[in-house]
């Protein structure tokens, strides 16, 4: 464990609420109530709830690694990512215990809300995202230490949060949003992508045994570069099968951005992808806008 800082506590929970990683938890719900509004099934209330929910969530989620991985000797001098406060001695463990407790405790009450409109589906929905939250690295067997965080942030940030959200709304899912949930999910595992080539190091002496510490860059390289292609075919797919407007093609204004980001990431190493991961992370953002915007204000 490093030796405790002195910062403002303030800007100690900001530090653990990694607000980097915040667009990544708007843009699947954003995507989804674009989609129920391009349908005619648009729900205010709901779609609200959905956007705290997954805020809440992505920071309690935060919270819950920031001291499970301390617990785990997983945050080591080693690490190259942000400052992990618990493992820093900024924030106790008792302390973030409490905060990860208020974050999963105040989406619970809007997921109450939420339940009813939806009964039970949405309970389930609901425990299920929290224990993947919890597990990612708390619990006997976190699977974010054996290889399985990338197919779970899939689940999680794709299918569930956009098959989630615009399920609150329309009672339904349609399936253009089972297919837009495949390109959200992918864009986020992205982010993953770099995080673990980043901590490779750090994670291979944890015993953290992610894609990147078990297959090494060059397929971390590959998968990104997959993530991105197959993410930006399906606007393409939806326009052709006509299962969704072809303004969603307005995601490919985005697509030079993402082809720099890739050769970014090729190039770079260390503590300079973190801000690699921003942008992957505003890079999901963006699309999900341009794709809501596209089918909203192109329906040709």
């Amino acid at each position: 464990m490093t030796q405790s800082l002195q910062i403002n506590p303030l800007r100690a929970w900001m530090m653990a609420a990694r607000p980097r990683t915040l667009p990544a938890a708007a843009s699947p719900v954003i995507v989804a109530s674009a989609l129920a509004l391009h349908d005619g099934v648009f729900h205010a209330g709901a779609a609200l709830a959905c956007l705290l929910i997954a805020l809440l969530m992505q920071i309690g989620a935060n919270f819950a690694n920031d001291l499970f991985d301390a617990e785990r000797g997983a945050d080591t001098g080693e690490r190259l990512g942000p400052t992990r406060v618990t493992a820093a001695g900024i924030i106790s463990p008792r302390q973030m215990q409490r905060g990860m407790v208020l974050a999963f405790g105040l989406a619970v009450l809007f997921g109450m809300y939420l339940a009813t409109r939806g009964g039970w589906p949405v309970i389930v929905l609901g425990v299920a995202m929290l224990l993947a939250a919890l597990a990612y690295s708390g619990g006997p067997l976190p699977y974010g230490y054996h290889a399985l965080g990338d197919a779970f942030v899939l689940l999680s940030f794709g299918v569930a949060a956009v098959c989630g959200t615009y399920y609150t709304q329309a009672l339904s899912v349609a399936p253009a949003a089972w297919w837009v949930s495949i390109s959200m999910g992918l864009l986020i595992v992205n982010i993953l992508v770099v995080n673990n080539t980043r901590d490779v190091a750090s994670d291979r002496s944890a015993n953290k045994r992610t894609l990147a510490v078990l297959f090494g860059r060059r397929a971390m390289l590959n998968e990104y570069l997959g993530c991105v292609i197959v993410a930006y075919l399906i606007p393409l797919a939806l326009g052709v099968w006509q299962m969704a407007p072809i303004g969603g093609l307005l995601t490919w204004l985005s697509l030079p951005q993402a082809v720099r980001l890739y050769r970014e990431f090729s190039r770079s190493e260390g503590a300079v992808l973190n801000v690699l991961l921003g942008k992957t992370a505003g890079l999901a953002l963006i699309f999900a806008v341009l794709f809501s915007i596209g089918i909203l204000a192109i329906r040709f």
